[in-house]
């Protein structure tokens, strides 16, 4: 998967190849699924969801720039696969899913594979996670129409975003907070499902 899906496809940085390596695909998929764990395609895990590509997860991990020490914030958690590959990359990965029992599965998922630095909690992704913000980077995996204000208040000046955004016709964007406001800095056709919740 790794050789031919991701770093055949133009992914360079060692680290995030090394942590897709390293992170069992299979056990984030449901039993039934997992003879298509490592194809290069998105695969349901229920609930109207699905764990994204191995390439695109690869994309977005490495388009974000993650250290050690910083602090991440993802919106989607699904099976808990993409904050896995992060938890290798960060400091500290926190997780939202708004639908409880992918929550609750992914969570026991992460602490049964020893992922400590990884905390999920039940929530409206639209809103964030504003007791921990702000966060360096964010990891956005179900596609809004627009970007959320929350999401942009919570991102540090200078840090990093990864959101598909639109609905029907979506591009992955990674934008970068900056003192005047946000730029666009790298865009890519996408297809992603509708991030769910209300805007407040």
């Amino acid at each position: 998967m790794v050789e031919d899906q991701i770093r055949g496809r133009g992914i360079r940085d060692e680290r995030v190849l090394e942590a897709m390596r390293a992170v069992p695909r299979h056990l984030f998929i449901p039993e039934s699924e997992r003879s298509r764990a490592y194809a290069d395609a998105p695969v349901p895990i229920g609930y109207g969801q699905t764990i994204s590509q191995p390439f695109i997860v690869a994309f977005m991990t490495e388009a974000l720039r993650v250290s050690r020490d910083h602090r991440v914030l993802e919106i989607g958690t699904g099976s808990g696969y993409q904050a896995a590959v992060l938890s290798a990359l960060a400091r500290e990965v926190r997780s939202m899913e708004i639908v409880e029992p992918l929550a609750n599965q992914a969570t026991a998922t992460l602490n049964a594979l020893g992922y400590s630095n990884v905390h999920v909690r039940t929530g409206n992704g639209y809103l964030g996670w504003p007791e921990h913000a702000p966060y360096d980077r964010i990891m956005v995996t179900a596609a809004p129409e627009d970007v959320p204000p929350a999401l942009i208040e919570q991102l540090t000046v200078g840090g990093l975003m990864a959101i598909p955004v639109g609905s029907g016709s979506q591009e992955l964007r990674i934008l970068r907070r900056t003192p005047k406001g946000v730029e666009v800095i790298d865009t890519l056709p996408v297809l992603f499902v509708p991030m769910t919740g209300k805007p407040r």
